[in-house]
This record gives C-alpha cells, sequence and structure tokens, in this order.
C-alpha cells in the first residue's frame, strides 16, 4: 500500500531559470527534483501562496515549459525560498519535455530499479497521473460521521494529501463507506471539513482501526494550511 502513495520524483539538482506572469525578466532558481506534477523549487523571490501561478521554466534551451502551478507547501532555507509546487496545468507536450530532458541528462534516474517510461497520453488520466499526491506526516484529531449509519466516531491522522487521508480510528471502518470528517488544525482557525470514501480498512489492536480515505476533491486550500503549522 506504502508503495502506491506517491509518484517518483526524479532529482535532478540543478539551477535553472524562472519567469512568473508579469515579470519582465528571467530569475534563476534551483529545482531539486521534479515528476509529471509537480516540482521542488529554490529561489530568492517569494511566491505568492494560495493563489495558482503562472510560470515560464527554462531546464535548458532546448526544454523550456509553460506551467501552472498550485504552493503546496514553503519553507526558508539558508535565506532562499523552498517550494513545493504542484502543477494544475500543464499540456502533454511539456510532459513529453520534462521526460525527454531526465532521459537526456540524468539518464541514471530513469534507469533506477522499477522505474519505467510514464504513460503520457491525451483525453485521459493515466494511473500515474492519479499517483500524483505526495503523502506527509500529520498527527491531528479528526472526527467524522458514517454516512451510512450516521454514527459519529473519532480518529488521529497519521498522513495526509491533497487527495487523501491515512488515519487511525476508534471504529471499524467499512470500504466504499462515504465519510464526513473535520479536522482540528492547531492554528486556531476553524476546524477543516472534508469528505471522503473509505478505500481500505485494517484492524490494528482493539478498538483501533487504520484506514485510508480518498477524498472527494483535491483540497490544495487544506495542504496550504496544514504545512502552515
Amino acid at each position: 500500500m506504502r508503495n502506491r502513495r506517491h509518484t517518483k520524483r526524479w532529482q535532478i539538482n540543478r539551477e535553472t531559470k524562472v519567469k512568473l506572469a508579469g515579470a519582465q525578466a528571467f530569475a534563476q532558481c534551483f529545482i531539486k527534483d521534479i515528476n509529471l506534477k509537480g516540482l521542488q523549487i529554490s529561489l530568492r523571490l517569494k511566491l505568492s501562496q494560495e493563489a495558482f501561478l503562472k510560470l515560464d521554466l527554462i531546464l535548458t534551451d532546448e526544454f523550456s515549459l509553460k506551467i501552472e502551478a498550485w504552493v503546496v507547501w514553503h519553507r526558508n532555507i539558508g535565506g532562499f525560498n523552498v517550494y513545493g509546487l504542484y502543477f494544475t496545468k500543464i499540456n502533454e507536450q511539456d510532459k513529453e519535455k520534462i521526460y525527454k530532458f531526465v532521459y537526456k541528462y540524468l539518464p541514471q534516474e530513469i534507469s533506477k530499479k522499477g522505474e519505467q517510461e510514464p504513460e503520457i497520453k491525451k483525453g485521459g488520466e493515466t494511473m500515474q497521473d492519479r499517483r500524483i499526491f505526495a503523502r506527509f506526516p500529520a498527527d491531528f484529531p479528526l472526527r467524522f460521521i458514517d454516512l451510512h449509519t450516521n454514527q459519529e466516531g473519532e480518529a488521529q491522522t497519521r498522513d495526509f494529501s491533497a487527495k487523501g487521508i491515512g488515519l487511525v480510528a476508534n471504529k471499524e471502518l467499512k470500504p466504499n463507506v462515504p465519510l464526513e470528517m473535520w479536522l482540528r488544525v492547531p492554528d486556531r482557525g476553524e476546524p477543516l471539513y472534508t469528505r471522503g470514501e473509505v478505500v481500505w480498512s485494517e484492524k490494528l489492536e482493539s478498538n483501533k482501526y487504520r484506514a485510508g480515505i480518498k477524498l472527494e476533491k483535491a483540497d490544495l486550500m487544506a495542504m496550504s494550511r496544514i504545512f502552515r503549522t
């Protein structure tokens, strides 16, 4: 189950150039890793959070991209702003450019055990596209309602992504059961409300059950709020 929760990121560790929409010139940046759904970027510029960004990114003179992205998380490391970006809009040609760039300049990343060329097709989402959100540790209390029985329960999250939650609950959650959930984030704000469906469940011990929840829709706002805590 753990291996199915994230998409492989290619470690490129390369200086590149980026230009935000409305900027007059490109700025130097450093990309640590990238895949077909996002990247980790470091630069001195401060990006707007909780906003959609339009970016021109030059990997090399041969491989330039036009993308739209959402800032999922931000950290300041050594005076540089480090961001995790999720591509909210990227065309198939630019996906292919990313793969060809890695294949040409970092073939060792492609040839790692288990690495296969991603399927890129128009008119539909691939299996790789559906594994787009890395999971991050998140230990927060959560209250839920089982919409089949209308019974309430308590749980503690173990990991979180914009598309799913891993948790430990005080009652058994059967697969395919829809849930309403309220996540208590310690930022003095209102509990985060979301809906999802139980994908898998297993018993850990008496009155403790581990479960994976697929959210109804990607909640990027929630991801930003959780990372700020």
